[in-house]
């Protein structure tokens, strides 16, 4: 099994619409996958129609009260097993600070629940900032995914987060094993072209050979609450994040 985070510290660039199509493509695979939603936005817990009342309905409740994560688990109509978000999440950082023991709470508890030894997976959608829900998500994450949008800031914003995650790993004691994923892309357009040149000049083989269209079912989708693959299963959208996962599945980043 794998848990995996998404993660990116600049808005639009297709976070939670990977974190939500990541989990329902592992999920329709015939794989039992949890979402966790570490966003106060709670664009991902929205979309899949799952509402936390308070913020002891979420990881919150973890770090005020020991909650088990398992305890929890919402289902959402499309089956989905998710860890919903809410706006009371922003007040974690003041709350607990940035500790170790804080920022390996989630993790933690992962491996005493086991999450990490069972058959199933785990997608954190991640707040896009560096704080204690973002830390807590790359201590425990098997392998971490930053979508980038084809453009030259989200390239920028990429290049920080390479530098974070550089500055963590002696804390960490390992390397995070990351993918830079390109979203919405549009081939007609040449500086689509220019900031995929970019990120693998600069990443490497931590670029993903897969690149996520530019496509009207992907943003139509959330406004149906519903996946990609529910809202237009034929889309080039849907089977972007497929071959997305199947390239995953080969290079064994999700095992």
């Amino acid at each position: 099994m794998s848990i995996i985070a998404v993660f990116n510290q600049k808005g639009g660039v297709g976070k939670t619409t990977t974190a939500l199509n990541l989990a329902a493509a592992l999920q329709r695979s015939g794989r039992v996958t949890y979402a966790i939603d570490l966003d106060p936005q709670a664009q991902l817990s929205s979309i899949s129609s799952v509402t936390a009342k308070s913020g002891d309905e979420t990881v919150m409740g973890l770090f005020q009260h020991n909650r088990l994560l398992r305890d929890l688990v919402q289902t959402s109509p499309n089956a989905l097993q998710l860890i919903p978000a809410h706006i009371e999440l922003a007040k974690v950082d003041v709350l607990f600070g940035k500790g170790f023991n804080v920022v390996n709470k989630l993790n933690a508890t992962l491996q005493a629940e086991h999450f990490n030894k069972s058959e199933s997976h785990v997608v954190m959608d991640c707040s896009p900032m560096i704080g204690v829900l973002s830390l807590n998500a790359i201590f425990a994450c098997h392998g971490l995914i930053v979508p980038v949008s084809a453009d030259h800031l989200s390239a920028q914003g990429a290049f920080h987060i390479e530098k974070t995650l550089k500055a963590l790993e002696p804390v960490l004691k390992r390397r995070v094993k990351r993918r830079y994923l390109l979203t919405r892309f549009d081939g007609r357009r040449r500086m689509a072209w220019d900031v995929l040149k970019i990120l693998e000049d600069r990443f490497g083989a931590d670029v993903c050979r897969t690149r996520i269209s530019e496509n009207v079912s992907l943003a139509e989708s959330p406004a149906e609450n519903k996946t990609v693959f529910e809202h237009a299963p034929t889309s080039k959208g849907a089977t972007d994040y497929l071959e997305l996962l199947e390239e995953l599945l080969a290079d064994r980043f999700i095992e």
